[in-house]
């Protein structure tokens, strides 16, 4: 029998929202309403479980679902399905999860006030627990605003150049289109570029995935697993993480194309590394802010 998750991987769009171009490396960056739409998050006649087909625009270079999608996904579904806007969420991963396949997304709305909702969020691939996540929504009158960090001084978008490797052209990975703008990065180590002492420090550009607008909280998940590729400029050594968790935090959602991911590591102990990323519009708005810890990983 079929099953209502591989009719709908069947009835995906070859190459789905977002595809890359066949010739590679040439990525379209096609306008999108939300991140909704890149993810291909999928409804179901239930309202409380979504699905998720997997297919190679969130995948990572090395063949598993980039991490900041998953909970992108979850952020998204939360969204789609309570009608409020995220305030965080937090994810923990477990296990990778592989093509073919499509995921399912199941939500459970805890409590329902009169302005937040609280909830929980499990993605799994068949039997496999991928994430588990937490999140508050929700909107309330504001007795007092502003911001008490500051962007750091980089070069602008416009002085850069796309840095994607081929291996990983039509991934989340040419989508992101990460640009590093402070710090070095773990491929220039390898190379034999020299370390400067970064104070733990590092920052990239990323776009948001089609283009200018207004970004959601999903897009915020997409562009803020960032943490793990600051090791490298951290240390000076070639070594980078795999998330085992992500929290983002949802400031003020302004009208960009590119998001300013600001990295301080905090602390790399017994393999494991921790640290926290501001991520700014091309205005200097705080969009969020990105927490992660992540197991350390040197080069293979």
């Amino acid at each position: 029998m079929t099953s209502e998750a591989d009719r709908a991987a069947a009835d995906q769009p070859k190459g789905g929202p977002g595809a890359a171009a066949s010739t590679g490396g040439a990525w379209s960056h096609r306008p999108y309403p939300d991140a909704r739409t890149f993810l291909g998050i999928l409804p179901t006649e239930d309202p409380l479980r979504w699905l998720l087909p997997l297919r190679k625009e969130v995948m990572t270079a090395r063949d598993f679902l980039y991490g900041g999608a998953g909970l992108a996904a979850g952020i998204a579904a939360l969204e789609a399905t309570t009608e409020r806007p995220l305030v965080w969420a937090t994810a923990q991963y477990f296990s990778f999860a592989r093509m073919p396949g499509t995921l399912d997304i199941i939500l459970d709305i805890v409590v329902t006030g009169t302005s937040t909702t609280q909830a929980r969020c499990s993605i799994a691939q068949g039997d496999d627990e991928i994430l588990s996540m937490l999140a508050t929504l929700g909107r309330r009158p504001a007795p007092a605003t502003g911001t008490w960090a500051e962007p750091p001084d980089v070069r602008p978008i416009a002085e850069t150049r796309p840095q994607v490797v081929p291996q990983a052209f039509g991934t989340v990975h040419e989508a992101l289109d990460m640009r590093l703008v402070h710090g070095v990065s773990r491929r220039q180590i390898l190379r034999g570029r020299p370390s400067k002492d970064t104070g733990g420090r590092a920052a990239f550009w990323l776009r948001i995935p089609g283009g200018a607008r207004v970004p959601d909280a999903a897009d915020l998940a997409l562009v803020g697993d960032t943490v793990p590729a600051a090791f490298a400029s951290a240390t000076g050594q070639p070594i980078s993480g795999n998330s085992l968790d992500n929290t983002i935090r949802v400031g003020t959602l302004v009208w960009t194309e590119w998001v300013l991911v600001d990295v301080q590591v905090h602390a790399l102990v017994d393999g494991y590394g921790h640290g926290i990323a501001h991520l700014w519009a091309e205005d200097g708005t705080l969009l969020g802010t990105a927490s992660q810890s992540a197991v350390v990983r040197s080069p293979s």
